[in-house]
């Protein structure tokens, strides 16, 4: 039998893996530079998202964010060799405070362990966390690929398609990843 949320949820990993190798390719051979901030707030919130939208009835629809869960972990640690060799140039103070907002609203999740909740807090956090990779992007396109972002945006559509469960756990993350990987994609084309 036909089922088409399964069918969904494996093109959107497909999707995931398609843009995080491209990523991860190009960190490796150092034509990215992934902002270490964003890349680990980022594996909180896929992290706390995959838990939560499989506590809240997600099903299959939660596959893809697991797999870029697993990417987004290896994306992180590579992009620490940039602040340890002291090449996180595009590092400003105000990235510090976007941080700092960032690992203080994880707070209300640790204290409410309610997975709407902590979805909609980590959600709001991986939002500011963007904040230091957008600016980024803008100054210094070069330092991005916009695969991995286009492939975002389509993946959390399809994403959406493939849920079994509609509520605020387990569609508010992909809703604001195709807002946020879409200007992300904007910038990159527009600037660089």
């Amino acid at each position: 039998m036909f089922d088409s949320k399964l069918i969904f949820a494996i093109i959107a990993s497909l999707l995931a893996i398609v843009g995080n190798v491209s990523y991860l390719r190009d960190v490796i051979k150092g034509t990215v530079i992934p902002h270490p901030y964003t890349w680990f707030i980022w594996s909180i919130v896929s992290m706390t998202t995959f838990f939560g939208g499989i506590a809240k009835g997600a099903g299959i629809g939660a596959l893809p964010t697991g797999i870029a869960e697993g990417f987004t972990i290896i994306i992180f640690i590579f992009s620490l060799k940039y602040l340890f060799k002291r090449r996180a140039g595009h590092i400003r103070k105000v990235d510090h405070i976007f941080l700092i907002i960032a690992l203080l609203g994880l707070i209300p999740w640790a204290l409410t362990r309610d997975p709407t909740i902590s979805v909609v807090v980590v959600v709001l956090i991986d939002v500011v966390a963007f904040i230091p990779t957008l600016r980024k992007a803008w100054e210094h396109p070069h330092t991005e690929q916009p695969l991995l972002y286009e492939m975002n945006v389509l993946r959390h559509i399809l994403t959406l398609f493939s849920l079994n469960a509609y509520n605020v756990a387990t569609t508010f993350h992909s809703i604001w990843m195709i807002i946020t990987n879409s200007l992300m994609t904007a910038f990159i084309r527009k600037r660089g």
